[in-house]
């Protein structure tokens, strides 16, 4: 098909690598595909013309109705441990199209989730429901606008065709755009089921993709871990304290690049508490919301051991270069969150009492069950009524606390209000909202308030006017909010 007038850009550098680590699949036809949602923002920034997208040939691509003008779609190999048991994976439903080029020189792939079977199935029909594929665009477009790094969402299109999952529901097919799909899994695969040379070739192939700036330096493959390191102690930092739970934190699920992945059991915690867990899956916690910085640093062990053969012949001392490598994780993480906390607080500059006043006022919150996002949010515009956590005296000891380390910095009180309305979001993709826009979508037809919602996220910092709706908590229930894994 001719690409020229949409602004498809696409190369396949994925092409590059050993076969073993895709396979090239055929188009798996659906019957009617018809656009539900284009990102306009994301698809101007790619560089592509969105209007034209919605032309017929670019919908039967966006589908995998027919082949892009590389001639071939990709499905990539990859394996991962799951809740801590390793498994043979790959992208069962789910290939590339080609890596967009944007005006800006910048690299992308462009991923059809749900588009059909692959190699990888294992079974399945290697398709997604129009539910499941909607929630990954609110929830990955709400991720980039609190400027957590993440995978985007082009479109979600439906198929026309009917899937059967429990129940009879609508298909569609979402468009991912990634800085890559490379993943934790994907050296595992290579480890376990290539060659030290399959191994060396992902290795270069992300230095070159990923971080281009260590390519002069003595051991390559040592800081590729801590650049792997770095970026996942950044995201993981950032999903906390927005108070993120992704849900599935396998390592097929941990990127190379440092984007959050996968969007299926993930969801925002409402009221306080380290031992939040909404994934059905999940039920002794692994995953909970406390335990996301300890189980990155597993994951990244698990990253740690592919690379093994290719950072030191002596492998004792590969071990040993890996583990040191791996100690840095805490310190980084640690650093990241307070920097971050303190900044929810409005505070500058350090000192040794800033930990205790975090962890003070995070105790209290989950003492008197406090939603997470509103706290935060009461402080910065000084609203200290409604709920019961300010009306107790240990808060208001805590508040004289608080206030006395904002007067004792060298800013202002108003240069304090400012950083703290820069990093406390006002709205988040709050769970009930978001079940309810599904629901609406698709059980009714009806997508305004889908629509509506993603309007309001779209600028969570900005602060201003927001329809009191979209900041409420939930009405109390005793069935506890549950995600599944349908992406």
């Amino acid at each position: 098909m001719n690409t020229m007038d949409t602004g498809w850009n696409l190369e396949n550098s994925y092409l590059d690598l050993p076969e073993m680590f895709y396979t090239k699949v055929s188009p798996n036809s659906v019957s009617t595909p018809k656009i539900v949602i284009i990102n306009n923002s994301l698809g101007k920034y790619l560089g592509l013309n969105t209007e034209r997208l919605k032309s017929k040939e670019n919908i039967n691509l966006l589908v995998g109705n027919t082949l892009p003008e590389s001639g071939f779609l990709l499905a990539q190999a990859y394996a991962g441990h799951q809740f801590g048991h390793f498994t043979m994976l790959g992208d069962g439903r789910a290939a590339l199209i080609g890596e967009q080029i944007t005006p800006q020189g910048e690299r992308y792939d462009i991923q059809l989730k749900g588009s059909g079977r692959t190699p990888y199935s294992r079974g399945g029909d290697g398709r997604a429901g129009l539910g499941p594929m909607l929630r990954e665009y609110i929830i990955s477009e709400a991720m980039h606008n609190l400027q957590i790094p993440t995978t985007r969402s082009l479109a979600v299109i439906a198929t026309g065709d009917k899937i059967y999952r429990e129940t009879s529901l609508n298909g569609a097919v979402l468009t991912r755009v990634a800085k890559s799909h490379i993943r934790v899994g994907t050296f595992e695969y290579a480890l376990r089921m290539g060659t030290k040379e399959n191994l060396k070739a992902l290795s270069d192939y992300t230095i070159k993709r990923h971080f281009p700036n260590i390519q002069s330096d003595e051991n390559l493959y040592l800081s590729v871990l801590k650049e792997v390191i770095k970026v996942q102690a950044r995201l993981i930092s950032k999903w906390q304290l927005v108070g993120f739970i992704h849900g599935v934190m396998n390592t097929d699920n941990m990127t190379i690049s440092g984007e959050t992945i996968d969007y299926g059991p993930c969801a925002f915690m409402d009221s306080y508490s380290p031992k939040t867990v909404f994934s059905s899956i999940d039920r002794y916690g692994r995953y909970a919301y406390g335990n996301q910085p300890s189980i990155a640093k597993w994951n990244l062990g698990k990253f740690a051991e592919t690379l093994l053969p290719l950072i030191d012949n002596d492998m004792d001392k590969s071990l040993e270069l890996a583990r040191n490598a791996l100690q840095d994780f805490d310190g980084l993480y640690y650093n990241n969150w307070l920097t971050g906390m303190k900044s929810k607080l409005g505070i500058f500059n350090d000192e040794v009492e800033d930990k205790g006043i975090i962890e003070e006022l995070l105790n209290l919150m989950e003492k008197h069950n406090a939603d997470y996002t509103n706290t935060f949010i009461s402080l910065t515009f000084d609203k200290l009524d409604g709920a019961c956590l300010f009306s107790s005296e240990e808060f208001k000891k805590w508040n004289r606390k608080w206030n006395e380390r904002l007067n004792s910095q060298g800013e202002s009180k108003d240069l304090s209000k400012e950083l703290m309305k820069k990093s406390n979001p006002s709205v988040i993709p709050r769970n009930h909202l978001v079940e309810e826009a599904l629901e609406s979508a698709t059980k009714d037809g009806n997508y305004e308030p889908l629509f509506d919602l993603l309007d309001a996220l779209s600028s969570p910092y900005e602060h201003l006017k927001v329809d009191d709706k979209y900041t409420k908590t939930p009405e109390p229930s005793s069935i506890q909010y549950r995600t599944y894994c349908g992406t």
